[in-house]
């Protein structure tokens, strides 16, 4: 049955790295937005697991999960095709695209949910950091074929069309998780008044438990340096570089090709490193490549300027093949099957509510103090989150 959510997963992810690079376009070339617009973009996409991520989590242990999934797959598709109706139609500005964005980002973060909490019903615990890594490496694969693709497609036919590929994939995402035939225990049925009980649950459980809680802080900071990033690559690229959207496609394919191959050997680096050693030096190797993507461009030519943005990307997306699994794996492997989607949607609230604070004001940072300054403050942030999480019990964290 892995199998099928394997693939399902794995053809929703493309489309949606086709849509992530389809979305920056559509701000700064077809809405004529700047880098404050993309900010605003970056907060509005994760803006719905601030406000709802603590309430889903709780909501998603309260029900069978497969359902969500499906259900939640064709409302993201349904939602991604207003995108191409409305600007077919005329009718696409920057508050539209915004509005289409947060409620799509609603049913995602319900997916999620959802999607996260149920792998470890379909399987075996000491499978789950494997299972991870599989599901990183298609990942991976199509966010190195992603964003090529999406610089083909934006050029043909435009952003707007190109983001239809998207759609798609949540339709036959859908179709791959209706498919599954997996029995889910019936949830326990509680009253509606126990719910900020189960959400005080999830969150003392990841911030009072020791095993957990520096994982989580340094996770935090994790999103806090890549969310300049978010707002501050883009820029760099199209605006800073001059590179067209052809060149910005291929840089960002080398992210996709680096985490490729972190998700490839992360198994055999965390036997060698354990988990907290492999996170460690994952983010480690973050610090570097943020610091590779703030010289392209020192004296050199756009294809060349391509390539060096592209290795430092390559870093940061080898860097996160390398930590993703083992960090959730970690997660999981800790927590109770009746705390798997609290726990999770907590992790990603939290995580996203840096970013709805911070993307702002990367925007802002990025039009006062310009991309480079802008990359290496990321930077220096990234490395601030390796050395805490060195110096922490986390150190010797193994599953």
């Amino acid at each position: 049955m892995f199998w099928r959510l394997w693939l399902g997963e794995s053809v929703s992810s493309f489309g949606t790295y086709v849509t992530l690079l389809g979305l920056q376009v559509l701000v700064l070339r077809t809405l004529h937005g700047g880098a404050q617009d993309v900010g605003w973009l970056n907060s509005i996409r994760w803006a719905p697991y601030l406000i709802l991520g603590l309430y889903a989590g709780a909501l998603v242990d309260r029900r069978r999960r497969q359902p969500l999934m499906v259900g939640t797959d064709l409302a993201c598709g349904v939602l991604i095709g207003f995108i191409p109706l409305t600007w077919a139609l005329g009718m696409l500005s920057l508050p539209v695209l915004l509005v289409i964005v947060a409620l799509y980002s609603s049913a995602a973060l319900f997916n999620d949910a959802a999607s996260m909490a149920f792998l470890p019903r379909l399987i075996a615990r000491q499978d789950l950091q494997r299972a991870h890594a599989r599901l990183d490496g298609s990942d991976a694969v199509a966010q190195t074929a992603g964003p090529a693709i999406a610089g083909v497609l934006i050029n043909v036919f435009g952003a707007p069309l190109a983001i239809l590929v998207d759609a798609a994939s949540y339709l036959y995402s859908a179709a791959m998780m209706a498919s599954l035939r997996s029995a889910e225990p019936a949830p326990e049925v509680v009253s509606r008044a126990r719910l900020h009980t189960e959400i005080r649950e999830g969150v003392r459980w990841i911030y009072r438990g020791a095993p957990l809680r520096w994982l989580a802080i340094g996770t935090h900071g994790w999103f806090a340096a890549n969310a300049i990033l978010g707002v501050a690559v883009p820029t760099f690229a199209l605006r800073t570089l001059h590179l067209s959207v052809l060149q910005f496609g291929i840089a960002a394919a080398l992210a996709g090709a680096g985490a490729v191959l972190g998700a490839t050997i992360s198994t055999a680096v965390g036997h060698r490193l354990g988990t907290g050693g492999a996170v460690i030096a994952a983010h480690t190797l973050t610090t570097f490549g943020v610091v590779v993507m703030a010289i392209a461009g020192v004296g050199n030519e756009a294809w060349a300027a391509t390539f060096v943005l592209g290795a430092g990307q390559a870093c940061h997306g080898l860097a996160m093949g390398l930590s993703n699994s083992h960090e959730t794996s970690y997660r999981q492997a800790l927590t109770a099957d009746h705390l798997q989607a609290r726990t999770n949607t907590t992790m990603r609230a939290m995580n996203r509510a840096v970013i709805v604070v911070a993307a702002p004001v990367a925007g802002v940072l990025v039009t006062g103090a310009g991309t480079r300054v802008s990359l290496l403050v990321a930077a220096v942030i990234f490395g601030a989150v390796a050395v805490g999480l060195y110096v922490s019990p986390f150190r010797a964290a193994r599953i």
